[in-house]
């Protein structure tokens, strides 16, 4: 096995099924940013983010010795964090959002790519698009461009086909960009 410093995840979590405390330490220290992130990318509000992380945490502790590999480490426990976000939306009622009509077509000067290119680069502009879309678009969204994941793993977190999350993600640029052009033409 490799020394402490440079455990691999798999490594980790092997260590973790054989209630290694320093594992699940080192662990929770190496991913607790992205979790907590992805929860607060989810939920909008950070209490309720750190309650998931926590919760995503205690069950890597739990679930260590059922992993099988299968999957990256990552990319599992992104999945157990959907769930619990699941649950928690479950315990307390659905999340309301924008719906936007897909079929409006906007031939106003800001609907230009540089003019929407430059609100992009607005991130607090970004952030609220994005709570906007409804939550299987923003997830989606998220694991693409902030989680850097592929569609094949995306499927695997979010336990649907490939091809619907394909779909979801074009549904999802198409609604953000149509956020953004409202958003744009406000201003």
């Amino acid at each position: 096995m490799s020394s402490n410093a440079t455990r691999s995840d798999e490594e980790l979590i092997a260590a973790i099924a054989d209630e290694k405390m320093d594992a699940v330490e080192e662990f929770y220290r190496r991913h607790e940013a992205r979790v907590y992130r992805f929860a607060l990318s989810k939920l909008g509000d950070s209490h309720t983010a750190a309650d998931i992380l926590n919760d995503v945490m205690l069950e890597v502790w739990r679930s260590a010795g059922k992993f099988q590999g299968r999957a990256k480490v990552t990319t599992w426990l992104l999945g157990i964090a959907h769930h619990k976000i699941i649950d928690h939306w479950r315990k307390v009622g659905g999340r309301e959002f924008t719906e936007v009509d897909e079929s409006l077509v906007d031939e106003s000067e800001t609907s230009s790519p540089e003019h929407v290119n430059a609100a992009a680069s607005d991130g607090k502009l970004l952030k609220a698009c994005m709570e906007k879309l409804k939550d299987e678009h923003r997830e989606i969204l998220h694991l693409i461009f902030y989680e850097e994941l592929n569609f094949g793993e995306i499927a695997e977190i979010i336990q649907v086909p490939e091809g619907t999350v394909k779909s979801r993600a074009y549904h999802a640029r198409m609604q953000m960009k149509q956020q953004l052009l409202r958003a744009t033409q406000a201003a």
